[in-house]
């Protein structure tokens, strides 16, 4: 069980490495380890160096630990030979340690003091020398025969206040970094506090409280016992009486700072833990439990435990991060394309998705079809139906004419006879201009159809396309120029419509009033008129012969039998004769009926004018014009320049891919 334990933590260093060295700590695959959280004086560099048994991380004032330290501890048996100048720990093997960074590889450190000094040297790099925190880890890898199989990370302690020149929001940037860690659920919190401060108190507790709030995956570490008041302990504490932990509580001893200024050897500070503990009246009946020695067991089994309860779930996360990966690869195409033929072909690929996704805009068959507004197809229908059909309906046929345009002109087509009926030359006369008030609306309507199509020329090719801009660019210059050709002809085309209407008036149409019926209705209207007055001029007389009492009692409307007012003339029109009336009202009439007989028709033509012109003629045309214009040898450099952002992406992608691909290889190699 334990070598298999060994190869769980193997497969994830192996994880770790390949993930950092390939793309960063960005990669969405969260691997089990351990997370060392405290405050600056909490005793978590102390923790770290007992595990270790070697002094090697940097020490000093404020913060030092500025970048996350990605700690891999490697246990190699004593009787694994070495060829490199062995440097060994005092009276315990011949086995060398060292130590190897991930940002040197192949590069080894047997002087743990070089390994100290190699943290600050890449921390001031990356970070800066302002003592400001960086998120980008540094990844240590320690070979030792004396230490257990761990992956730990260290991060900056936790401050309250800046010092010298740090950032005034030190504070929120450290604690940010530290939840960025410890909210993922494949890590274990391992949350240093010091005994002789109250555990209410305590930061790290703290913070492993918000992302972990029933301390299934959180180990309290309390240092600094041997510091507490005299008379009192921390046996409560490690009983899991007072802060319940799932993990539980481990105490440990450190060297203190007159210790290390004293060059106390760890070996030293080691057994010295070892004996408080054995002989403290308090604790040594839990000694066993206690002790940097029990706290590296504990996080050794703890931490493989977690490796096989998590791999399943790795797994399954591996898997789905190659699926959206491979479909966001597929959606930047193929790059390797070489060869005159090859970038010919791939020119002429594109060139017919972005013809099929023109035509499939406007034919409605698109798979891109937008659900918030209407496009395409659609938006042509409602031009035409809407937008065209509601202008045309609000157009009123006489609503220019007045009265006396309309007996000027009666009078015109007369001459220096009068008529004994209305002439046919005045309605030719006036209804002519009337007809032309359709030109307008018609004409914006082919506007807004060529609109619509340069929207959706705008709008096609993919994401694939995307990585030539030049191409893509010119497919749409290409297009553009099409159908601003076409506009030219459809907008003749429908002022053709108009122009025929103009040019023979048919008052033969089955569907036209004729003078006949509008004369009888006219003459009806007039009827109906003198009736009203009529029977009103009776009723004043009536109520002038009753009595005041009765007339004002009368609750009879008079207003049903008002007469319908007559045109009366402006200072500058004299007034019309009786017959003058009945003749303009005529032709008012006439003109109407036949305006509306030309208002269906135009609303029926216009619209299939543009779709045989301009819509259907470019969807036809589209892809042998693209061909046409485009496809020539000499321009398939220019035109297959990728775009640096999509290449740049489409390379991240790939890279991702891979990774992903050798972690579920990794992966696989163990067999639970």
């Amino acid at each position: 069980m334990a070598c298999l334990g060994e190869d769980l933590l193997g497969v994830v260093n192996k994880l770790q490495d390949l993930v950092f060295n390939t793309i960063g700590s960005d990669s969405g695959l969260d691997l089990p380890q351990i997370v060392v959280v405290g405050s600056q004086s909490s005793g978590k560099s102390s923790v770290l160096e007992n595990i270790v048994g070697r002094d090697f991380l940097p020490r000093g004032s404020g913060i030092v630990t500025r970048r996350p330290l990605i700690l891999q501890l490697i246990n190699i048996p004593n009787d694994e030979g070495s060829s490199a100048e062995p440097h060994t720990r005092e009276g315990n093997s011949d086995q060398p340690e060292f130590g190897e960074f991930l940002h040197q590889p192949g590069r080894r450190y047997y002087d743990f003091s070089e390994i100290k000094r190699e943290i600050e040297a890449e921390t001031s790099r990356i970070a800066g020398n302002n003592k400001g925190i960086n998120r980008a880890p540094i990844n240590l890898k320690i070979y030792s025969p004396h230490v257990l199989s761990l992956t730990l990370v260290d991060l900056p302690g936790l401050t309250k206040v800046p010092i010298g020149d740090q950032p005034t929001d030190i504070e929120k940037q450290t604690r940010n970094l530290i939840t960025e860690y410890i909210a993922k659920p494949n890590s274990i919190i391992l949350a240093v506090s010091p005994a002789n401060v109250d555990l209410v108190n305590s930061e790290a507790l703290k913070l492993a409280r918000q992302v972990d709030p029933q301390g299934k995956r959180t180990i309290g570490v309390l240092t600094k016992l041997d510091l507490m008041d005299h008379g009192t302990n921390a046996l409560e504490i490690l009983s899991g009486r007072v802060y319940p932990l799932k993990l539980g509580f481990i105490g440990v001893v450190n060297r203190s700072q007159q210790d290390i200024q004293g060059n106390k050897s760890l070996s030293e500070a080691l057994k010295a833990e070892q004996e408080f503990f054995k002989f403290h009246p308090a604790y040594r009946n839990m000694a066993h439990r206690c002790g940097t020695q029990f706290l590296a067991k504990s996080l050794n089994s703890t931490l493989m435990q977690h490796i096989r309860d998590r791999l399943p779930d790795i797994k399954a996360r591996l898997n789905t991060l190659m699926g959206q990966t491979q479909q966001e690869l597929a959606s930047y195409g193929d790059m390797h394309f070489s060869g005159k033929e090859h970038r010919g072909s791939l020119i002429l690929q594109l060139m017919t998705r972005f013809a099929s996704s023109f035509i499939s805009s406007i034919d409605g068959t698109s798979s891109e079809i937008s659900t918030k507004e209407l496009c395409g197809g659609a938006r042509i229908y409602y031009i035409f139906n809407s937008v065209f059909g509601n202008s045309l309906e609000l157009i009123d046929p006489t609503t220019n004419l007045s009265v006396l345009d309309i007996r000027t002109a009666i009078r015109n087509s007369t001459g220096p006879r009068p008529s004994l009926f209305v002439p046919e030359l005045a309605f030719d006369l006036l209804v002519k201009p009337q007809i032309r008030l359709l030109e307008i609306p018609s004409h914006r309507c082919v506007e807004l159809v060529y609109e619509e199509l340069i929207k959706i020329c705008h709008t096609c090719g993919s994401t694939e396309l995307s990585r030539f801009p030049r191409l893509q660019a010119k497919l749409i210059e290409v297009v553009s120029d099409l159908l601003r050709e076409r506009l030219g002809p459809t907008s003749t085309y429908v002022e053709s419509l108009i122009a025929i209407q103009r040019a023979y008036i048919n008052t033969n149409h089955p569907n036209f009033l004729g003078a006949a019926s509008a004369m009888s209705s006219v003459i009806q209207n007039k009827q109906e008129k003198e009736r009203k007055a009529q029977a009103f001029e009776r009723r004043k007389e009536r109520d002038r012969r009753k009595p005041t009492s009765m007339s004002n009692s009368s609750n009879f409307d008079d207003t049903s039998l008002e007469p319908t007012p007559t045109f009366t003339p402006t200072p500058d029109e004299p007034a019309l004769t009786e017959r003058e009336q009945m003749e303009t009202e005529l032709i008012r009439r006439l003109i109407s009926s036949y305006f509306n007989i030309v208002r269906e028709t135009i609303q029926d033509q216009v619209p299939k004018a543009v779709m045989h012109f301009l819509v259907n003629f470019s969807k036809d045309a589209v892809q042998n014009r693209l061909v046409t214009e485009l496809y020539k040898e000499e321009f398939f450099g220019d035109l297959l320049y990728e775009d640096d952002a999509i290449k740049a992406e489409r390379e991240k992608c790939e890279r991702l891919l891979k990774t992903y691909r050798e972690a579920s290889k990794i992966i696989g190699e163990v067999g639970l």
